[in-house]
């Protein structure tokens, strides 16, 4: 026959069995001793700690579902914030590049109709210089021609009177 050391393990076990599988132990009416009594109220006891226990873990492990779902609305919000950010600063860059080949367009539109202009200038001078030039050749030479002329017909008239 068993002790009751041993009906207290016993009874200790089945109850701490059925703490674990989270369900509330029942006790049985007990007519002994204080230490018998003391013994059942340990084993309460410690099934409430081991309840307790499961319980703050399950809190626990439902505290980093939450946190993890949080980081993960975290991230998502982060990503659509530098998705925007890029896209913007690209839409950004597009347009500063097309408003810079549209400046440069027109300045060399500028550039090339100051160049039309100054080659028309310049050859509008060249040709006025051309021109003056050949007047003044054509000038000179008029005179060098009267002036062989004119010698010629001094150099005639005082060989005539030499001849005569």
């Amino acid at each position: 026959m068993p002790t009751q050391k041993e009906r207290a393990k016993k009874s200790t076990a089945a109850e701490l069995k059925a703490g674990e599988a989270g369900e509330i132990p029942v006790t049985e009416e007990r007519t002994g001793s204080p230490l018998d009594e003391v013994m059942s109220q340990a084993e309460r006891a410690y099934a409430a700690y081991m309840d307790a226990e499961r319980q703050v873990a399950k809190a626990y492990h439902e505290n980093e579902i939450q946190v993890a779902k949080a980081y993960k609305r975290a991230e998502q919000q982060s990503s659509r914030a530098y998705e925007s950010t890029v896209a913007q600063a690209l839409k950004d860059r597009d347009e500063a590049i097309a408003k810079a080949a549209k400046a440069r367009e027109s300045a060399m539109q500028r550039a090339e109709e100051a160049y039309s202009g100054s080659e028309q200038a310049a050859t509008s001078a060249c040709e006025a210089a051309i021109t003056e030039a050949a007047r003044a050749r054509d000038e000179n030479l008029e005179k060098a021609w009267a002036v062989r002329d004119e010698t010629i017909e001094q150099a005639w008239q005082i060989y005539s009177k030499i001849a005569r």
